[in-house]
């Protein structure tokens, strides 16, 4: 499990600790005290100053390890075998997945991005997580001819990502009876059509 703080975090611990995700991301780290963050995950206080050195911290670790998470899925999707559209579909799909299996954590990073961001291990973490994988299927893509070639990757990956992201979230706190994998094809489905018709 991740280390923190020179302590190694026990996986028994981290686990609970996205239970304090849903309360991060419904209250704001500013307005999230570190009792709260014990009795929404179970994990006494003594336990997470043991591990942390406050709330901070406890934001980043999650967001660390959950970008951790994601990153070794989509690299999987992204390097995988088939054609750069099949690759950018199956990336796709695990973003969403993702997103919409974790809403705490999704909502936490969207909602103190700035905060993350600013942290260069968190801002290389979501790079590697999401704009990279993006970036390189569109390549692939280009390169073997079921994508269109984009002028710059890396920026039309951050506005994949940015559709992916806040579709998912958005399921998450909508009355929807999509599934995951129904959500991810609508998504995948509009980036690759678009909205405009062929006349």
């Amino acid at each position: 499990m991740e280390e923190q703080g020179g302590r190694k975090v026990p996986a028994s611990v981290a686990e609970k600790l996205y239970a304090a995700a849903d309360v991060i991301a419904a209250n704001g780290l500013e307005k999230t005290k570190i009792e709260d963050i014990a009795k929404a995950s179970g994990v006494p206080k003594a336990t997470l100053y043991y591990h942390f050195a406050g709330k901070d911290e406890i934001l980043a670790f999650l967001l660390k390890d959950s970008l951790a998470a994601i990153a070794r899925e989509v690299a999987a999707a992204a390097d995988g075998p088939g054609r750069g559209k099949d690759r950018l579909v199956a990336v796709i799909t695990v973003q969403v997945e993702h997103t919409m299996r974790r809403p705490g954590s999704s909502r936490a990073l969207v909602g103190d991005l700035g905060r993350a961001i600013r942290l260069p291990e968190l801002a290389s973490a979501a790079q590697q997580a999401f704009y990279d994988p993006i970036a390189r299927v569109l390549e692939a893509g280009a390169a073997d001819g079921s994508l269109r070639e984009f002028a710059d990757p890396q920026s039309s990956a951050i506005s994949i990502f940015g559709a992916v992201m806040i579709t998912a979230m958005l399921h998450n706190v909508i009355s929807t009876d999509q599934s995951e994998r129904d959500v991810a094809a609508s998504v995948a489905d509009l980036i690759l059509k678009g909205a405009e018709t062929s006349g």
